[in-house]
């Protein structure tokens, strides 16, 4: 089976062309793995499939609106991340192929009102999360797909760092949307560290972009993860990562944790993986945020407990081999 993938996020991308790789499809990314040996972005490493030879010159960022026709008739199955205006233009070169728009979480009433007129014109939809239902003006799934991670990556926590880490990309220029403001509060009585493009400017616990192995293992060594979210996603790659870790973490409670914008929707998922405060703590307030944060700090032995806890739910709701399962049935491969 020939896949044809349209990104607009290279890590999440990173995931899902590995994964569709291991299931046996020939791929081309229009993205940043146009050549997967080839990579720029150092937050992920390259991989190792084979795309058809010549795609990637006939390629530009900005004609992801008019794919080349050449490769669209390559492709059996084409995927498009989020961006339903790149579907709109191509929709009559891809009459007859099977189009699927893989949601990540940025969903609003307009994209769902496009969406709908993409569900007329027979594309797919694949969803990321089952809160995605309470959007108004709803426009259906054809199935709901997690994002993963895979467990023998991101593993073996041991918190020997007492400290607290976030991972996010510009967190203080999008401080309305990911709450850098809130963390910069809740932890400064705490060391800590802040690691994502543009995290620089929050002094010397800001350490910039890290490569991909420094950012496995500051999830290990580090005794905290503050999740703070971002407006309106659900979750996050950087909250499975971390969980899938097994790093303990205080995470926005549901008021916090939800959209100030788009008061509308209640797409936040965090606290339906809690289980009442089993798997992680929740917070509303910089105040209780810091006192969670503090507890997990200093008592080792109720860390290891949420470790062990948080772990766990990672393993059934997002390891690779529960979603690689998904998708294999759902692609029929």
């Amino acid at each position: 089976m020939n896949l044809l993938y349209f990104s607009c996020h290279s890590i999440l991308e990173y995931d899902e062309l590995k994964l569709f790789s291991e299931l046996g499809l020939n791929i081309f990314s229009h993205g940043t793995y146009k050549d997967p040996q080839k990579i720029d972005d150092p937050k992920r490493p390259i991989l190792n499939f084979t795309p058809p030879a010549g795609f990637a010159d006939l390629i530009k960022d900005d004609n992801k609106m008019n794919c080349p026709q050449e490769i669209i008739d390559w492709a059996d199955v084409i995927i498009f991340m989020h961006r339903s205006d790149w579907v709109f233009p191509n929709l009559e070169k891809m009459k007859g192929k099977r189009v699927i728009l893989r949601t990540i979480g940025q969903n609003t009433l307009d994209n769902e009102i496009e969406l709908d007129v993409l569900r007329k014109n027979g594309v797919e939809i694949v969803r990321y999360s089952p809160r995605e239902k309470t959007i108004p003006g709803y426009a259906g799934e054809s199935a709901c797909i997690r994002f993963y991670k895979d467990p023998e990556e991101f593993n073996n926590w041991n918190g020997a760092d007492r400290q607290v880490l976030n991972i996010s990309q510009d967190m203080i220029n999008r401080d309305a949307f990911c709450n850098f403001q809130f963390f910069e509060k809740a932890t400064s009585r705490y060391n800590r560290m802040l690691i994502g493009k543009g995290s620089e400017a929050a002094g010397l616990w800001g350490v910039g972009i890290k490569d991909y192995d420094f950012i496995k293992e500051k999830l290990r060594n580090s005794r905290v993860y503050f999740y703070t979210g971002t407006y309106p996603a659900s979750y996050t790659l950087n909250f499975i990562e971390a969980a899938m870790t097994g790093t303990p973490m205080v995470a926005l409670g549901p008021i916090k944790g939800n959209s100030p914008i788009h008061q509308e929707q209640q797409t936040y998922e965090i606290p339906d993986y809690a289980e009442g405060c089993r798997n992680l703590f929740l917070a509303d307030t910089v105040e209780e945020a810091a006192q969670k944060i503090g507890l997990l700090l200093d008592v080792e032995e109720l860390a290891q407990q949420k470790s062990a806890a948080i772990r766990a739910m990672a393993l059934k709701y997002f390891a690779k081999d529960v979603i690689k399962d998904q998708w294999k049935k759902y692609l029929g491969v």
